[in-house]
């Protein structure tokens, strides 16, 4: 059981933070995966993938949490916020691209975003996101094939500044 769960850890760590947008709640989002599967590993079907079973148990906790946190939103005072979360990002031009992507993927519904991040970034086959996702293999590539499109269209659309001017007419 160890030898199938440990090899896969680095990639559920990539997919919590990708979908919880914060180091600390991943790290506990993968704990929780991780003692879930632990846990209920005598359920897993025998014929059925580990890989794709423990991105389903990352999805279906990271989701619950994430239905929590709308509904609740946490406060935190500026005294108590982390230090390293409120440094400036770096101004090279990688840095600005990632965070262009980062916030093009934020804009993504929750079904294409989900859907992008397991295939392109986890690789998971169309076949393994159906199952992690529980929607048919169809819905899996038309929403992959929405949300690369509204990526790249996001990607490639005007700076923020000359998008967001305001336009003025005047009123008599």
């Amino acid at each position: 059981m160890v030898r199938l769960i440990e090899p896969l850890i680095p990639a559920l760590r990539r997919y919590a933070r990708a979908l919880m947008r914060e180091r600390a709640a991943a790290d506990d989002l993968v704990q929780d995966c991780l003692e879930r599967a632990i846990s209920r590993w005598h359920q897993r079907r025998p014929g059925d993938d580990s890989r794709a079973w423990m991105f389903t148990i990352l999805h279906n906790l990271a989701m619950t949490r994430l239905r929590r946190t709308t509904q609740r939103p946490v406060h935190i005072g500026l005294d108590d916020a982390d230090p390293a979360s409120l440094a400036s990002a770096a101004r090279q031009e990688d840095g600005l691209r990632h965070r262009d992507l980062l916030d093009a993927l934020a804009q993504l519904p929750e079904e294409q975003r989900t859907v992008l991040l397991l295939v392109t970034v986890e690789e998971l086959s169309y076949a393994d996101a159906a199952r992690v996702l529980d929607i048919p293999i169809g819905t899996v590539m038309s929403r992959l094939s929405r949300a690369r499109e509204r990526l790249a269209k996001l990607m490639s659309a005007e700076p923020r500044t000359a998008r967001q001017s305001p336009h003025l007419r005047s009123v008599k």
